[in-house]
Formats: C-alpha cells, sequence, structure tokens
C-alpha cells in the first residue's frame, strides 16, 4: 500500500502502525461525512477499507469520552475525537502526538492522488 510506505518512511512507524494510525484518520473522517463524500475519498485511497479495518478498535475510557463529547456537539465532538485518536495511537504504540504527523502526510497522499477538491474534504473533518 502507498499510503502505508509512505507513512513509514517519513515517519519511521511500522507498517502495523502506518496502517492502523492512517485507518484511524480514515475512520473519522468516513463517520464525520456523507456518503457522497466520503466516496470521493475512497477513491482516492487505495485499499482504504483494509486500512480501516487495520485501525485499533476504540474501547474503555476514551472510547466512551469520545462517544459521550461527541453526542454532545459543537466543539465537545472535535475533543472525542482527539481522545478517540489519541486511545487508538496509544494501542498502536504511538505517542498520541503523532496524530499531528500523520495528517499532512495523508492530506498530501490524497491530493496527489484525488486532486485539491478531494484534499479540502478531508481536510475539514482532519483538522
Amino acid at each position: 500500500m502507498e499510503l502505508v510506505k509512505l507513512l513509514t518512511s517519513q515517519l519511521g512507524v511500522t507498517e502495523k502502525q502506518a496502517s492502523g494510525g492512517a485507518g484511524l484518520l480514515l475512520q473519522m473522517a468516513k463517520s464525520k461525512l456523507g456518503g457522497n463524500d466520503y466516496g470521493k475519498i475512497a477513491g482516492a485511497i487505495p485499499d482504504v477499507d483494509k486500512l480501516i479495518s487495520a485501525a485499533p478498535k476504540a474501547g474503555g475510557i476514551a472510547g466512551a469520552l469520545g462517544g459521550l463529547t461527541s453526542s454532545l456537539g459543537g466543539g465537545a465532538g472535535k475533543l472525542g475525537n482527539l481522545a478517540a485518536l489519541a486511545s487508538g495511537f496509544k494501542k498502536l504504540d504511538l505517542d498520541p502526538k503523532l496524530v499531528n504527523k500523520f495528517v499532512p502526510i495523508i492530506l498530501q497522499f490524497v491530493q496527489s492522488k484525488g486532486g485539491g477538491n478531494v484534499k479540502g474534504i478531508l481536510e475539514k473533518v482532519l483538522k
């Protein structure tokens, strides 16, 4: 998978960590976007379903917190997403701060495959 190779080479993470981390971010995008917008992103990323299935399952306090805060709406939802991402990154033995390094690489990849419009759709949910 081209995106996984990009993440491993630029961030020095394992393939499992790269695919799981990318999967977490794409899973969040899928949950936030309508089918049409998500379809554009899925079309730009080969094997997107494999990446999402590589993401660790949310659970425990951070998963519950994510669900609770996103149900409150507004800015609280963003906190819930970050808590869920941090929990997922920890399950992959990654520093949660690496989320901020995964995002620009994934956005750059999506732009190269799907163009600026598709990158813009993804950027709205990842930033």
